[in-house]
């Protein structure tokens, strides 16, 4: 385990942030990965980190037990209005297809922001890596694709790493279609969790994963439900 030095927190600008790092060239690291997500631990491209900041505290990180999950009224209208997409797991490569609609997707969500200038080689490196379980859950309307959940698929859980979608068609709420049907993979494939990352208190693109119930918190090393 390393402990990198510190750099400007994504989440909060003005604050600085510091990550604990398992070794990426360790060859255990596959077998690891899963124990890793359970201890708080999220994968980005090779590295699986978890933040270690000497002044704050607020990420946490969360996960949905899936055989107690129930959607709400609002998910099952997500559901009903999404149920003509197809959707299919696919290798975890980048294509035309998918590539374009990821740059579509960071230009209007992430403008300006130093992600909206990525190029195929930071999809590749964001996105999958050499050892990871990663499936494409892709979303499509007649052929057309719009949108993919980055998912890792481990024997007991499944992580959800990153969605991208269309933004012309935002009226779907397809960031939350992904996660019921991530959901619902999980519940056919009999895996008990799915990790969401990490949750802030209070900061405005954390706010949908407390619309998931019931939600659980590592705190002290133990996973509890969030009241």
């Amino acid at each position: 385990v390393f402990q990198t030095a510190e750099h400007r927190c994504g989440y909060w600008p003005e604050r600085s942030a510091r990550d604990l790092v398992l070794d990426p060239f360790d060859p255990q690291l596959p077998t690891l990965y899963g124990g890793a997500l359970a201890m708080g631990f999220r994968r980005s491209g090779g590295h699986v980190y978890r933040p270690h900041c000497a002044t704050c505290s607020a990420c946490l990180a969360v996960r949905i037990p899936v055989d107690a999950f129930r959607p709400t009224r609002s998910q099952r209208r997500c559901l009903q209005r999404n149920a003509d997409i197809e959707v299919t797991l696919a290798p975890a490569r980048r294509s035309e297809e998918n590539y374009a609609l990821y740059q579509r997707y960071l230009r209007h969500r992430h403008a300006g922001g130093g992600m909206d200038d990525s190029s195929p080689e930071d999809f590749d490196q964001f996105l999958a890596c050499r050892w990871s379980p990663t499936r494409f859950l892709e979303m499509r309307l007649h052929g057309q694709l719009l949108g993919i959940a980055v998912t890792d698929l481990l024997p007991d859980a499944m992580s959800a790493v990153y969605t991208f979608f269309d933004p012309a068609h935002a009226e779907r709420s397809l960031g939350t279609f992904a996660i019921l049907r991530q959901l619902a993979l999980a519940r056919t494939e009999q895996r008990a969790q799915l990790y969401l990352g990490y949750w802030i208190e209070g900061h405005p693109k954390m706010d949908y994963k407390r619309r998931f119930h019931p939600l659980e918190v590592l705190e002290g090393g133990r996973w509890v439900r969030l009241g």
